[in-house]
């Protein structure tokens, strides 16, 4: 479609693809990280396991979407490229992602959100007029929605279990929810990508999301949180105190041996 297009504009939408795939890539690679902290630290080895298999589900999205970013953006950097070499301001993804795991429940909250978020974007995002785009996430709408199943599960188990577990898992929804809210936000770049077919404005996912999480959190008798503020700020680089540390850790074998290869 791209082709089509006067090279001016074809141009300025390629640069609007670049950065939106930078944003998914980015959300999927920090969650990646945050869930890798669990291997050998969940409840369960089979637990374990499962997050574990997420986050190698969610480092297959990102390496894919970093290199769609590259690829559109003129610089042809590739995903290792975006993942090591580019400092903190330079990340777009949403605080959600970047929050320390802490409590199991915690950490379970954040799935909740994150992945009934995801899996609604990833199925609009199929029919996408992009062919990057709508190749990628036909494919990994199928992950996401296991990825869904998975939070909504775990959600139900902890807020029907034991009352010590409903409380922690009522805390982990009031800590996260919040920062949910920026997975919504409107902005000039998805509006573009919106209006030609191109993306998915998020805000259209917002009442489906709702209803979804709803369902789930009443199912667990648990209470939607109704936060007085919400975090903003991820997509324009600015991160929270949580995230220096976190990128420190992921690029620390890349800044100690640069160039290095097996």
């Amino acid at each position: 479609m791209a082709s089509e297009l006067p090279g001016a504009v074809a141009g300025s939408r390629n640069q609007d693809i670049a950065e939106y795939a930078l944003r998914l890539g980015d959300d999927a690679l920090i969650l990646c990280q945050r869930l890798c902290a669990w291997v050998t630290n969940a409840p369960t080895i089979e637990e374990d396991l499962a997050l574990s298999n997420i986050a190698l589900d969610l480092l297959g999205h990102a390496r894919t979407l970093l290199s769609l970013s590259g690829r559109s953006d003129g610089t042809d950097r590739g995903d290792d490229d975006l993942a090591y070499r580019r400092t903190e301001r330079e990340f777009r993804n949403a605080l959600l992602l970047e929050l320390p795991g802490g409590d199991f429940a915690v950490t379970i909250a954040r799935q909740l959100a994150y992945t009934h978020y995801m899996s609604l974007l990833y199925a609009e995002l199929a029919a996408s007029a992009d062919e990057g785009l709508a190749s990628f996430a036909s494919r990994a709408v199928k992950e996401a929605e296991y990825h869904r199943l998975h939070a909504s599960q775990w959600t139900v188990r902890l807020g029907l279990g034991t009352e010590e577990s409903r409380r922690r898992m009522q805390e982990g929804l009031e800590h996260i929810w919040p920062y949910a809210a920026e997975l919504f936000e409107a902005d000039d770049l998805t509006a573009r990508l919106d209006t030609d077919g191109t993306a998915v404005a998020p805000a259209r996912l917002r009442a489906a999301w709702r209803r979804e999480v709803g369902e789930i959190l009443t199912e667990a008798g648990l209470t939607v949180p109704t936060p007085s503020w919400q975090a903003t700020g991820g997509r324009s680089g600015l991160h929270t105190e949580a995230f220096a540390p976190l990128l420190a850790e992921f690029q620390s074998v890349f800044r100690q041996y640069p160039g290095g290869v097996w």
